[in-house]
């Protein structure tokens, strides 16, 4: 067999094995054998898929699931061949290029990033950092821990479940997705002023925590002093579960 020939064979199977429904089988492959190779790809990135994304899975009619998953495999072209990535590539694939179905829940992206966020973060080789002895936090300077990951959503992705299914956007909805120190990945539920201090945290390299929540409390047109007992209580809570940390503390032990 020429090496044209052998990669023709190859696209044929591929093909057949993307969509065995609508593509032609490879000749001179066995039936029995051809429906081996089959159910061994499918099982395998639907066993990924069904793991990866518990919570979306409990919310399909069998059928209507495994269509979703042979769409997935037909159309979208994955850009590792690791298994363990099969779940974020269906990510990808629903937030460029799925086009939902009347049997598929407004939130599904939505909710398959946030299942992706648990995931990510479990199998996440970061290690949580201890947590930082602070005296005065207003002079410390606050940064993210890795394995803390703040979101916003169209839909209460962390209530999504077979006896609550919203059908419509609700407000914004923002959540902590954290790693704590017992390896166990937890949320929490935030309001538009802790989310944006957590966001400015983030991105932080060299400010104190006073200097971004008067930087807040501009933003926000509040009083100042407000802000600052609100956030420096907030932010001494994170710190005593690792989610923030700090850096160039003077009064740090």
């Amino acid at each position: 067999m020429t090496d044209t020939s052998f990669q023709a064979s190859q696209l044929t199977m591929a093909r057949y094995l993307r969509d065995p429904d609508h593509q032609p089988p490879p000749k001179g492959v066995e039936a029995r054998r051809l429906k081996v190779y089959e159910e061994l790809v499918y099982n395998n990135i639907e066993g990924f898929i069904s793991g990866g994304f518990p919570v979306l899975r409990t919310l399909y009619e069998d059928a209507d699931w495994h269509g979703l998953v042979r769409i997935f495999i037909d159309q979208h072209r994955c850009h590792t061949p690791y298994f363990l990535h099969i779940s974020q590539e269906f990510l990808a694939f629903l937030m460029q290029d799925f086009r939902p179905r009347p049997c598929d829940p407004p939130f599904i992206a939505e909710l398959a990033h946030y299942e992706w966020v648990e995931l990510a973060l479990d199998v996440s080789e970061e290690e949580v950092p201890d947590p930082s002895v602070v005296i005065d936090i207003l002079v410390a300077v606050p940064q993210l821990s890795p394995l803390a990951w703040s979101l916003s959503y169209q839909f209460p992705v962390h209530r999504i479940g077979p006896g609550f299914k919203p059908v419509e956007a609700t407000d914004p909805v923002y959540l902590l997705v954290y790693r704590n120190r017992k390896d166990e990945v937890r949320f929490m539920e935030l309001n538009v002023t802790s989310a944006r201090l957590l966001e400015m945290v983030k991105a932080n390299e060299s400010e104190t925590a006073a200097e971004l929540l008067a930087n807040l409390a501009g933003e926000l047109r509040m009083e100042r002093e407000t802000v600052l007992a609100f956030g420096a209580e907030l932010l001494v809570q994170l710190i005593e579960q690792s989610i923030v940390v700090v850096l160039n503390n003077p009064h740090s032990g």
